[in-house]
């Protein structure tokens, strides 16, 4: 094997193919792919790329420089790209292809945590201005169910009939991160959008696919076409910028937790495995100090 992967490409080439990559799903495969193939185009130094290097000759001070390259593309970015490229290093390192994985030593950047969040006036502009257009109909209900479910955007747009129940008002989701699955109320509004959509769109699998066929079908949105056109669509709406369709499960998680909603109820509706993981979403709001002061005097007066 030290024959035929002798580069940082070779040993890319053997872990595309190999049992440990086609275990993962097939979203997480692409993903991985993407980031690998970008990391193998790093330049180092003399004109080589991450890919060239030969494995016994890459050190951490090379790992270093590629660090500091994907850092100029995003914190988040960089330190996925490390994470992916570290499971290369592991393999190569338990088939004794190198002695130490040296993406190990790289110290990550520690990122911001993400605080923006809409309003319920905006959410509600957002979506009146998305409806308003036919071909931005799906990218409006994507939305909506975001919001309305406090579900992942890429959850919401390959999400499937099969996964709603009409007869008990009810959506049935095994998420694709953690692959929890959620079982979530469908309040009445929704579901008569959901009807609707079922009436126009009910022939083919997906809820909110793209209102126009490509070659012949009906296909779903990937994430960067949701991005473009949200933003065209905030745009039209004349909202904010610095609102994302991705913080659309936050603002619905928070709303949660300052309205006094108990953490394990939360944890059923977003799927969390843990309270620890409700950290991020816990916020020291004037509406949450307020509810809570306000249960105080209650519980006093009792």
């Amino acid at each position: 094997m030290k024959k035929e992967i002798s580069t940082v490409m070779d040993l890319t080439r053997y872990y595309l193919h190999s049992p440990q990559f086609l275990a993962l799903r097939s979203r997480t495969q692409k993903d991985y792919e993407y980031v690998i193939m970008r990391c193998m185009a790093t330049p180092i130094r003399l004109g080589k790329t991450l890919g060239d290097y030969k494995l016994d000759r890459l050190g951490v001070a090379d790992c270093k420089i590629a660090y500091q390259q994907w850092v100029q593309r995003g914190v988040r970015t960089a330190n996925m790209s490390a994470t992916v490229m570290s499971v290369l290093f592991n393999m190569a390192e338990e088939f004794e292809l190198i002695t130490r994985n040296p993406m190990r030593s790289v110290k990550k950047m520690q990122t911001q945590p993400r605080k923006v969040m809409w309003t319920a006036d905006q959410v509600r502009l957002f979506c009146d201005t998305a409806y308003a257009e036919y071909k931005w109909r799906s990218i409006g209900l994507i939305v909506q169910m975001a919001y309305t479910f406090a579900q992942r955007i890429g959850d919401m747009r390959s999400l499937k009939w099969n996964n709603i129940n009409f007869e008990e008002h009810r959506l049935d989701l095994e998420q694709s991160k953690k692959r929890a699955e959620v079982h979530l109320p469908i309040n009445i509004n929704m579901f008569r959008m959901l009807e609707q959509q079922y009436k126009d769109f009910g022939f083919q699998e997906f809820v909110a696919p793209h209102p126009f066929p490509r070659s012949g079908n009906y296909v779903n949105y990937n994430d960067k076409e949701i991005s473009y056109i949200v933003n065209q669509i905030k745009e039209k709406a004349n909202l904010p910028k610095e609102l994302t369709a991705m913080d659309m499960r936050r603002t619905a998680i928070t709303e949660m937790v300052e309205a006094g909603v108990d953490t394990t109820q939360i944890m059923a509706v977003s799927g969390h495995n843990s309270p620890n993981s409700m950290r991020p979403y816990i916020k020291h709001t004037f509406k949450s100090a307020s509810n809570a002061l306000d249960r105080r005097e209650s519980y006093k007066d009792a």
